[in-house]
């Protein structure tokens, strides 16, 4: 599985995750950083990502829309990269 980590969610979790999910990208690394939702979506489509994410907006796209893209909706709030880890 190929993550797609949102802006929401530090970069740094590329490295921590590298082991189990090799091909993984931050939005960022990818020139999307400034990118709209729908963007980010349609390149999640089109690379077979699965995005994560702490915006509720992607979870919504996701009931309109249906998959792909499988969206991870983080709900913990204000916490720690090692706990989002």
């Amino acid at each position: 599985m190929k993550l797609l980590f949102d802006h929401n969610l530090s970069h740094r979790l590329l490295h921590a995750l590298q082991s189990e999910y090799p091909d993984s990208q931050h939005v960022r690394n990818i020139g999307l950083a400034e990118a709209s939702d729908e963007a980010i979506w349609r390149h999640a489509i089109q690379q077979g990502f699965t995005i994560i994410t702490k915006d509720a907006d992607f979870h919504q796209r996701s009931f309109l829309f249906g998959h792909p893209p499988k969206v991870v909706w983080i709900r913990c709030g204000n916490c720690s990269t090692a706990a989002i880890e």
